[in-house]
C-alpha cells in the first residue's frame, strides 16, 4: 500500500524550482530605446561624470558670493548663458544671467535665484540688484554629484524599467547587452474548452486561462508560442510536447495535471521526459507539475482559473525571472490592517484576494473560490496567510500587491 506523500510547503516548492534553473546564456545587443522589460546581461559602467560639468539648478544669476555679502549688491550683468552654451570667465563685481542646466562660468561660485534679484538699467548698462547673501555653492549641481566616471550604474541581472533606461541614456549608452528573450510554449488541455466567439456547447466553458497566462508572459517579456487547445488524448498531448520542446526553453500547460482517466499531462510528460507531480500546501492551486522534456523545462498548472493565476505568480514568475538572470525574485510585501475577519483557518498556506481601502486597510473579496476569476480583477493583491492561521478584524497581515507580482 502506497503511503500518501506529505504536501510541500510553498517555500520548499519554490526553493526546489529555483535550484533547478539553468539561466539563459544567449545575449544580444539592442538599442536602449527598445530595451524596456529586458534583462541586462552585463554590468554597465559610466565613462563620464554626471553631470559632466558644474551647472545651475535654477534660473537666476551666477555670481561670486564674496561680491554679495551685504545683501543688496548691485552688479553689472556681463553675459547671458542659456543651457547648452559656454560662458566667459566671470569678472569680479559682475553677474551672469544664467538659465537652468547651463554651465557655471569660471570664477562664479554661487547662483542666486531670479526671484531674489531685481534687474535694472543704469546709464544704459544692464545691472542686477542681488537681494540675498548667497553661500558658496548655492544652487549649483557639482560635476559628478550623481555619477562618477568609472562607477557601475546598472548591475547584470537588472530588469530594465523606464528609470534604468534613463540612467543608461544619461551616461551616453545608446545600446545595451541583454539576455535573449525566453522562448515559452503554452498549451491548454480539455475537451470542454472553447474560444471566445465560438458558441458554447452543453458542458463547455470559455478558455480564460489562455488569455490570462499569455498576458502574464507578455508582461514578462517572453517570446510566446501558443499551441492552443490540445484534445484530451495522450497521443495529441505527447506530439505537442515534442514539438514544443524542440524550440523552447520552457513549456507551460494549464489543466490535466491530476491523475484522472482524462488527465493526460502526467503520462505524456513521463513518456517524453521526466516529471515530478507535487501536492503543494497552497490554496488555491494545490497540484503543480514540474519536469523536463528534452532540453525544455516543463511546468503544469491547475485548470481552475484563480488557481492557475496564483500558481503562476507564486512559482512560474520567479522561475522565469531566474531563467532570465534576475537574482532577486522575491516580491515586496507590506504589513497592513485587515478590515475583515477570516475565522476558519486552513491547513494550507492561503493566498486571499483583497484590495486596499481608503483608510489604509484591506477589504476581502467575498467569494474566495478558485473558480471566481472576478476576485483577481476586483482585488489589487494577495494576503499571504500561513497554514492554520485565522484573521481577526484589525489584525496585521502580510499583503503582496499585484504590482509587485507582475513587474
Amino acid at each position: 500500500m502506497n503511503e500518501k506523500k506529505p504536501m510541500l510547503s510553498v517555500a520548499d516548492a519554490l526553493d526546489t524550482l529555483l535550484a533547478a534553473v539553468r539561466p539563459v546564456a544567449d545575449t544580444e545587443t539592442v538599442p536602449t530605446l527598445s530595451a524596456h522589460g529586458r534583462v541586462l546581461a552585463r554590468a554597465q559602467v559610466s565613462q563620464l561624470h554626471v553631470p559632466p560639468m558644474d551647472n545651475t539648478q535654477m534660473d537666476g544669476y551666477a555670481v561670486r558670493a564674496a561680491d554679495c555679502a551685504d545683501g543688496n549688491a548691485r552688479l553689472r550683468v556681463s553675459q547671458r548663458i542659456p543651457a547648452g552654451h559656454v560662458g566667459q570667465a566671470l569678472e569680479p563685481g559682475s553677474a551672469a544671467r544664467i538659465f537652468t542646466g547651463a554651465m557655471i562660468p569660471a570664477g562664479a561660485d554661487a547662483v542666486v535665484m531670479q526671484e531674489q534679484c531685481t534687474p535694472e538699467q543704469v546709464d544704459g548698462i544692464d545691472t542686477v540688484v542681488i537681494r540675498h547673501v548667497p553661500a558658496s555653492g548655492e544652487w549649483i549641481r557639482r560635476q559628478g554629484e550623481d555619477i562618477r566616471a568609472g562607477a557601475t550604474i546598472l548591475p547584470a541581472g537588472t530588469r530594465l524599467r523606464g528609470q534604468e533606461l534613463g540612467l543608461a541614456a544619461s551616461v551616453g549608452l545608446a545600446n545595451l547587452p541583454v539576455v535573449r528573450k525566453l522562448r515559452v510554449a503554452v498549451f491548454f488541455t480539455g475537451d470542454e474548452l472553447a474560444m471566445p466567439g465560438e458558441p458554447l456547447k452543453p458542458g463547455a466553458i470559455y478558455n480564460s486561462n489562455r488569455f490570462t497566462l499569455t498576458g502574464l508572459l507578455q508582461g514578462m517579456g517572453c517570446e510566446i508560442t501558443d499551441y492552443g487547445i490540445v484534445p484530451d488524448q495522450l497521443d495529441a498531448t505527447r506530439d505537442t510536447l515534442r514539438r514544443a520542446a524542440r524550440e523552447h526553453d520552457l513549456i507551460i500547460t494549464s489543466g490535466g495535471v491530476s491523475v484522472g482517466e482524462e488527465d493526460h499531462i502526467k503520462p505524456a510528460v513521463e513518456a517524453e521526459g521526466r516529471l515530478n507531480m507535487w501536492q503543494i500546501a497552497v490554496k488555491p492551486g494545490k497540484p503543480l507539475a514540474f519536469g523536463e522534456v528534452g532540453s525544455a523545462f516543463f511546468l503544469g498548472l491547475p485548470g481552475n482559473p484563480v488557481a492557475s493565476f496564483v500558481t503562476f505568480l507564486l512559482f512560474v514568475r520567479p522561475f522565469i525571472l531566474r531563467m532570465q538572470g534576475v537574482a532577486n525574485v522575491t516580491p515586496l510585501s507590506y504589513q497592513l490592517r485587515a478590515d475583515f475577519a477570516w475565522p476558519k483557518p486552513d491547513r494550507r498556506n492561503e493566498f486571499l484576494r483583497a484590495r486596499m481601502n481608503q483608510d489604509g486597510g484591506l477589504d476581502l473579496f467575498a467569494n474566495q473560490s478558485s473558480g471566481v476569476l472576478t476576485s483577481t480583477v476586483w482585488g489589487d493583491g494577495l494576503i499571504d496567510l500561513a497554514p492554520g492561521k485565522a484573521i481577526a478584524a484589525g489584525e496585521t497581515v502580510r499583503f503582496i500587491p499585484f504590482a509587485e507580482l507582475m513587474s
